[in-house]
């Protein structure tokens, strides 16, 4: 059994984040769920919207594109209302795992 020297016991301190660094990283996380959960989020709500809105394909296409814009904006404001990071990242990857589910269900299907 190995015991743990003082060498591994400073370098297990020096991987402690103070509370300041801690906030940064979770605002950092937040900041890159908005950005990137939101934008795929919103593109694949505009993908969905322009395939299954009962409308002719270039109403669908752009009810979809302009749409989209509101939920990228939502999508914003869910991440940083969230109570957590994970909450945050949770609630744009679950929507969008749906929506690209559907989306490919819809394709493979060959659906009209």
């Amino acid at each position: 059994m190995v015991r743990p020297t003082r060498c591994t016991a400073q370098m297990l301190a020096a991987l402690q984040l103070t509370p300041a660094a801690r906030h940064r990283w979770v605002v950092a996380s937040r900041a890159l769920a908005a950005i990137v959960g939101g934008y795929v989020l919103a593109a694949l709500s505009a993908a969905a919207l322009a395939v299954f809105l009962p409308l002719s394909r270039a109403d669908a296409t752009l009810t979809g594109t302009m749409l989209s814009f509101l939920v990228y904006a939502c999508a914003v404001v869910w991440v940083f209302a969230a109570r957590t990071a994970t909450r945050a990242w949770l609630g744009l990857l679950l929507p969008s795992a749906a929506l690209g589910m559907a989306l490919w269900l819809h394709r493979i299907t060959g659906a009209a």
